[in-house]
């Protein structure tokens, strides 16, 4: 080996060892950063030598799939499950002590204790006291179920501004790598920004990639909707602010195309967006309708025979908005909102509680007990003995569309029985959406942590890593060195 060609190796070996320094410092400076690929300087021997030819990026396609299909798949688990967890605190978490059940019992309980002493006001204001809280806890819970619906409203709305958001940053992120791989430019950087936009907008809906010449790369949904392709497709929702059992809400569209809500308590969803659609317009729907019919149900119950021309029959004890007794067996949408004690039996509001005992709560001129008797009880055993007799409720509340048979409640039932299975159901949709949490969330994290082996940043091997640097910039000093001997040995015996 000639100087010249020791002087060039030497030379190679500090432009390849300082290139490579750079790039393991780069790694080390970036081992916590989750939306960092880790780069390698990736080197080729030729007749000059050894020389650095790319800086790689430790791209792994297959895992990236894997990972966001993981993620979008955990993120509409989660939403789910904080949706039904928010329908559960309704009615007063795990010992449901705000449910109308946990009420229609106390009331069963007052009405056979004025059934037992008929001649006592006492009694009787107790019964209508029960009775009252049953249709406040009615009136509460429609309220709050239609106030998880807004609340689910307003994030689908918050997730639709962000989606664009982020669409808009991967355009830029997508334009940066094309260019840089269409001019042979290093598009790490530009890769790691379009990757962290990609992974975020996984989380919010599901997401398929595509990637083209130049590394361009087009996304569609999980459906096969195109969301970007060149420029971002524009997804729109229309927000409400007001929800009652009568409003449906709007849905959110992908480049015009509607967005299909999730199903099932381990959700069909992919991303945020779908599962508060499905917590929006179907679970939270349904138990509004179940809440619907319990209220349809009591003034059902307590209807009272009518003296004078119209219907057949008025409402009694329980009355609501529409004023009417519904004989049917279909739900009466919001009715659970307006339910509410006649005023005629509460005493505060110049009532006589003694008319649940002797009828003509609101029918003119209905008296059952005639003669005024103090120990009459035959109108209270009726009611008692309905509260348990088996009414037909409406099927689409028990097991209504899109919902596993298996999960949904006998139509057929008593009152009180269908109020318990009506918390059942929700408890038992909770539960098994509870479990699928878990197992998504498994899944999301060994998808995260076999990607993240294989393009994460590992301190051990980069430290081992440099020091291998550190060894060939020796031998380049060494060789440099010895030249230096030889140049002065030769110009010694020139001299």
């Amino acid at each position: 080996m000639s100087l010249t060609s020791a002087l060039n190796t030497a030379q190679n070996i500090f432009n390849n060892t300082g290139t490579q320094s750079g790039v393991v410092s780069n790694n080390i400076s970036n081992a916590g950063n989750k939306d960092y690929v880790r780069r390698q300087a990736m080197l080729t021997t030729s007749l000059n030598g050894a020389q650095v030819v790319k800086i790689d990026r430790a791209q792994e396609e297959a895992l990236l799939r894997q990972y966001l299909k993981t993620s979008s798949q955990d993120s509409a688990q989660q939403a789910l499950l904080g949706g039904l967890e928010d329908l559960k605190s309704i009615v007063g978490g795990n010992d449901y002590e705000t449910s109308p059940s946990t009420y229609l019992g106390v009331f069963q309980q007052k009405l056979q204790a004025f059934r037992t002493t008929p001649g006592s006001t006492v009694a009787a204001q107790g019964a209508i006291t029960a009775a009252q809280d049953v249709a406040n806890s009615l009136n509460n819970a429609s309220q709050s179920v239609q106030n998880v619906r807004a609340t689910a409203d307003k994030q689908i709305a918050t997730d639709v501004d962000k989606l664009n958001t982020l669409l808009s940053d991967f355009e830029k992120a997508n334009n940066a790598v094309k260019t840089a791989t269409a001019s042979g430019a290093d598009a790490s950087g530009a890769l790691d920004e379009r990757e962290k936009a990609l992974k975020q907008i996984s989380q919010i809906v599901g997401v398929n990639t595509t990637t083209r010449d130049n590394n361009d790369m087009v996304l569609s949904t999980s459906d096969g909707t195109i969301l970007f392709e060149t420029i971002p497709r524009k997804v729109t929702f229309k927000s409400q602010d007001v929800y009652t059992a009568t409003i449906a809400g709007n849905s959110v569209y992908v480049d015009g195309v509607a967005l299909p809500r999730g199903s099932g308590s381990t959700t069909t969803g992919q991303g945020s967006l779908q599962s508060l659609l499905q917590v929006r317009d179907e679970i939270a729907p349904n138990f509004q309708k179940q809440l619907d019919e319990v209220a349809r149900g009591l003034v059902s119950l307590f209807k009272e025979q009518n003296t004078v021309a119209g219907p057949a029959y008025v409402p009694g004890l329980f009355t609501w908005s529409g004023g009417t007794v519904d004989t049917g067996a279909t739900a009466v949408a919001g009715m659970a909102a307006t339910i509410t004690v006649s005023s005629r039996v509460i005493t505060s509001q110049g009532g006589d509680p003694m008319r649940l005992r002797d009828g003509g709560v609101n029918a003119t001129g209905l008296v059952l007990n005639t003669s005024g008797a103090s120990g009459y009880t035959t109108e209270l055993d009726r009611l008692y003995t309905a509260l348990g007799s088996d009414i037909d409720f409406d099927p689409a509340a028990g097991t209504p569309v899109g919902f596993d048979a298996t999960t949904g409640i006998d139509s057929n039932v008593s009152i009180m029985e269908f109020a318990t299975n009506s918390l059942g159901w929700l408890e038992q949709y909770r539960s098994n959406a509870t479990t699928a949490a878990e197992n998504t969330s498994a899944a999301l994290s060994r998808s995260d942590e076999a990607y993240s082996n294989e393009t994460g940043v590992n301190l051990d091997e980069e430290l081992t890593l440099l020091l291998d640097i550190e060894q060939s910039y020796k031998a380049a000093t060494k060789i440099l060195n010895a030249v230096d001997e030889m140049l002065k040995s030769l110009l010694d015996i020139a001299s």
